[in-house]
């Protein structure tokens, strides 16, 4: 059996290409890819090209490790709703990042209480207590 040295956050990567390529995502529907990668991270190939030329819309909110405040929560929770009636993926590289920010959309659009909401985005990948905490500030300031 032939092994591979690639991590799981590649091959997951790479599976977004041949999505793309092999038209899986199109076939779905699929009109939106929304990256919350930082453009500097690694990329096994040039995403934004690939995504435009099988006829999708690219767009890119950066989450970036260590830098993320409130007001990256409000760019991303303002991206979701203008996605609305629209077939979408939305990824980073491991599903921690996105998931965070989907929790203010989960609970202000969608009417998820906090612990729903902060359930979901576990099983999406969040991870990351800080990222959680930040979106849950951004969804109080809202009044919630």
């Amino acid at each position: 059996m032939a092994r591979t040295s690639m991590n799981p956050h590649e091959q997951s990567r790479n599976r977004t290409k041949k999505w793309c390529e092999g038209g899986v995502l199109q076939a779905a529907g699929c009109e939106v890819i929304l990256d919350n990668r930082d453009p500097m991270e690694p990329r096994p190939f040039d995403e934004p090209a690939t995504v435009r030329a099988a006829g999708m819309e690219y767009v890119n909110i950066p989450i970036t490790h260590g830098a993320v405040t409130v007001d990256t929560m409000q760019q991303m929770h303002a991206a979701v709703k203008q996605l609305a009636g629209k077939k979408a993926l939305l990824h980073c590289s491991s599903g921690n990042r996105t998931a965070a920010a989907l929790i203010p959309y989960l609970m202000l659009d969608k009417g998820m209480e906090e612990e729903a909401a902060v359930e979901v985005a576990m099983k999406m990948g969040l991870r990351s207590a800080e990222l959680m905490e930040l979106a849950l500030e951004y969804t109080r300031r809202l009044g919630v």
